[in-house]
């Protein structure tokens, strides 16, 4: 499930929740949980005694079938292959992605089912932009000796790409040249200062050499003072006018002893967009049918934390497994495909995808929508596997999001089970691939049975998965398959959406959901929400927002930042990018 903190920009609304008796869902803020659901059930002997037990109610209810027993030996056997260290936490464009998809491509192709992504293979690539990197041909050779990039010198995430042959002296600006700047008195003037930001201070000065006719700005530190400068590819900052080249302490005592010197410069710094790959899984059941059935789950989760939305606080980088997120949702996946394929439902075509980049923002599912592999007018509904594999025992809490997405819900999930205790919510939206069908104008409904204390962390392994509650989740969906399939296709109904802000922790909402796929600079509105400061004031889907007042913002997290400075009341200014015109709003929040 992505509920990523903000250290990277990716976002999930502190909005976003399914608020009620048994779980909530709250924005995660860089590693930090505003509530957090804990299970009273953490020791592995607990679970197996309570799976015992539970399997135990269920054979008290109905004799557990043959078929039944097959289906907890297959979740069992594939949520140990998925979630195994082997994979390495399965993170999107990695190896363990790889092995991930590879089995699931088994899985589909064993069970009979046709390869529905692209090139007639079962796989939909898309493309993760992983930030900025420094080109392997970038150089910076000062007389004739080349610095070493990362331990000499380095260039500031928005330094300007440039080629250049040219003379300088560190003690001179002239106009025409690089200049050569020591942010020392800078780095001891501010030594005390909190607020002090020394990179928005270099970009200052940057901007004025620039004015004055430099070339270039070359920066050292020569204070005792740790200005913690580096090059950070995840930046999302305007790219100054000229390069700005940081010389480190080493190839400062090498290259710069003499300031009185004139030095021989050649300079090439370039920065690219770095990508990775990630892949969507998708397999169809073709029964001539007039109308498919969507059923996903996303197969990705956080490799070693290195996507910063771990939850993870030691020292020390571990495979996250993610055994219930998602592992548990794919396995069903797969089992319910071997269900269908041999069920007598044959009024839907079924179409299923095992989402990659979910945990990134949704940007398997999104991209999916966006380039269908199946006639898209034609889908019915869709159907959402998250974290189905932690039931708790003594609640039997399942939780369906979408259900106000089709007035045929209604007709079919009701809060009233012989075996789960249900508890519905009506948006279409939240935090999960759903939403990316839900903004197709597209039914939904999303499975989920609850947040618990290893969510985001190494130990949401295989061992906790109570199996013989995830075989009734997928008993439950499969029911509403058989259900579905005597209804036609499924009228769609707008809810209410989601949005960013509004909780204890903000104040104020302007009421967009953000396109957590968008690598630009500012925050691309992805939907707008009814009667929020943003539809009022005439801001639509697609605009990029990029300050408010007197606040620009580069990402989702400065944009948090901007938004937390104002109340219920405020009047602000909000200024966005439509296309080529850039566009000012008056909104009251």
């Amino acid at each position: 499930m992505n509920c990523p903190g903000l250290s990277r920009g990716q976002f999930i609304s502190n909005q976003e929740k399914y608020n009620n008796n048994k779980f909530h869902i709250y924005l995660l803020f860089s590693g930090s949980v505003n509530y957090l659901y804990s299970s009273s059930i953490n020791t592995c002997m607990k679970r197996i005694f309570y799976s015992f037990l539970l399997i135990t109610q269920i054979v008290g209810a109905q004799k557990l079938k043959k078929a039944d027993k097959v289906i907890i030996s297959n979740l069992q056997a594939e949520i140990n292959y998925l979630a195994g260290d082997s994979l390495e936490g399965r993170r999107t464009g990695s190896k363990g992605e790889k092995l991930a998809y590879e089995y699931i491509i088994n899985q589909f192709s064993a069970a009979g089912l046709q390869a529905k992504g692209d090139n007639n293979t079962y796989l939909q690539q898309f493309e993760v932009n992983d930030g900025k990197q420094i080109s392997n041909d970038s150089y910076f050779t000062i007389n004739g000796n080349g610095l070493i990039e990362g331990k000499e010198y380095f260039p500031l995430s928005f330094c300007k790409n440039a080629l250049l042959n040219a003379f300088a002296s560190i003690s001179l600006q002239e106009n025409g040249t690089p200049w050569f700047y020591d942010i020392k008195d800078l780095m001891e003037a501010n030594k005390n200062n909190p607020h002090f930001d020394v990179e928005d201070a270099i970009r200052t000065k940057a901007a004025y050499a620039a004015k004055k006719t430099a070339i270039a700005f070359i920066i050292y530190n020569s204070s005792a003072i740790d200005d913690g400068l580096q090059f950070d590819g995840k930046e999302k900052l305007a790219e100054a006018v000229i390069p700005v080249i940081y010389i480190t302490k080493n190839g400062r005592l090498k290259y710069l002893k003499d300031e009185t010197a004139s030095l021989d410069i050649k300079l090439k710094i370039d920065i690219a967009e770095q990508k990775r790959y990630g892949q969507n899984v998708i397999a169809y059941i073709d029964n001539k049918a007039a109308t498919t059935v969507i059923i996903g789950a996303h197969y990705d989760h956080l490799g070693y934390g290195e996507d910063h939305t771990s939850l993870y606080t030691g020292s020390t980088p571990q495979i996250h497994n993610g055994a219930d997120d998602n592992a548990s949702g794919t396995a069903a996946i797969i089992e319910l495909s071997k269900l269908i394929k041999a069920s007598k439902y044959k009024r839907n075509n079924y179409l299923f995808i095992c989402f990659s980049g979910e945990e990134l923002g949704l940007f398997g599912s999104k991209y999916f929508t966006e380039h269908p592999t199946i006639n898209f007018a034609n889908t019915n509904y869709m159907i959402n596997l998250d974290m189905v594999g932690r039931l708790n025992d003594s609640t039997h809490g399942l939780n369906i999001g979408g259900y106000g997405t089709s007035p045929v819900w209604s007709q079919i999930v009701t809060t009233t089970d012989k075996f789960f205790t249900i508890k519905l919510d009506s948006s279409g939206s939240g935090p999960s691939d759903h939403t990316s069908f839900y903004r197709k104008d597209i039914p939904v409904l999303f499975f989920f049975t609850g947040l618990h204390s290893d969510y985001h962390k190494p130990t949401d392994d295989a061992d906790k998965i109570n199996y013989a509650g995830e075989l009734m989740v997928v008993k439950y969906i499969y029911k509403l398959i058989e259900e579905t399939d005597k209804k036609g296709k499924l009228a769609f109904t707008k809810t209410r959406e989601n949005a960013m802000g509004g909780t204890a922790t903000f104040t104020v909402s302007l009421g967009i959901m953000p396109d957590y796929a968008f690598n630009g600079i500012g925050v691309r509105a992805d939907g707008i929400s009814d009667g929020k400061a943003a539809q009022k004031a005439g801001i639509k889907a697609g605009d990029v927002i990029i300050q408010l007042n007197d606040y620009a913002f580069t990402d989702l997290q400065t944009y948090m930042q901007a938004l937390n400075k104002f109340n219920k009341g405020d009047a602000a200014k909000v200024k966005v990018k439509r296309g080529n015109e850039v566009l000012v709003f008056d909104i009251v929040f």
